[in-house]
């Protein structure tokens, strides 16, 4: 029994670092993101993610509360230190439909739908958000200023309509390949427009 016991603690010893390790990954990223992409107060960061992904497993096959909280983590340190907004994707299960704090949804009106997101329906880190986040709702889509992608879960859709790939130092968060963008105004006219004052 106490065998059993020494190697259960050991184990929690060697996995607490990388789970230290996925959080500091998550700062570095969403910080050179948010820098890179200049984004502003009050913006938003839209941001996909497989925690199967992150922990080297199939997308939607081995979801972590744990890994979830790691990242949500760093995010929301990362969110408060440049006091930008974060919108939490859900998976495809729930059409990908969005976690935010209320006041984004009032401030960027945006349109509020009924569900309520779990691991295996929404995502690991969704369900956690819901919990974490002060006043969250779930809202149908968004058009974010800049997004990261944790595991390729396809955010395109939730961005502003011209992106611009960023690629950052931090190319992964733990197993998962991490893509990156920012987005920029369009640019109109013809060959007489300018485009920098």
């Amino acid at each position: 029994m106490d065998k059993n016991k020494e190697h259960f603690e050991s184990l929690n010893q060697e996995t607490a670092p990388d789970i230290r390790q996925l959080t500091r990954q998550t700062i570095a990223a969403a910080s050179e993101l948010v820098q890179v992409a200049s984004m502003q107060p009050g913006q938003i960061l839209v941001i996909g993610c497989s925690t199967s992904e992150v922990r080297g497993k199939h997308i939607g096959s081995a979801g972590s509360a744990e890994v979830a909280q790691a990242l949500l983590t760093g995010l929301l340190q990362v969110a408060g230190q440049y006091d930008i907004a974060l919108a939490i994707q859900c998976c495809e299960h729930l059409n990908r439909a969005l976690v935010v704090e209320r006041w984004v949804m009032e401030k960027f009106n945006l349109e509020e739908v009924s569900v309520v997101p779990v691991a295996k329906a929404g995502g690991s880190l969704a369900a956690y958000a819901m919990r974490a986040f002060s006043n969250p709702v779930i809202v149908e889509s968004i058009q974010a200023h800049a997004g990261m992608d944790i595991g390729h879960t396809l955010i395109g859709m939730h961005l502003k309509r011209v992106a611009v790939p960023v690629r950052l130092q931090q190319q992964q968060i733990g197993a998962a390949l991490l893509v990156a963008a920012r987005t920029r105004p369009k640019l109109i006219g013809g060959a007489r427009a300018v485009y920098e004052a």
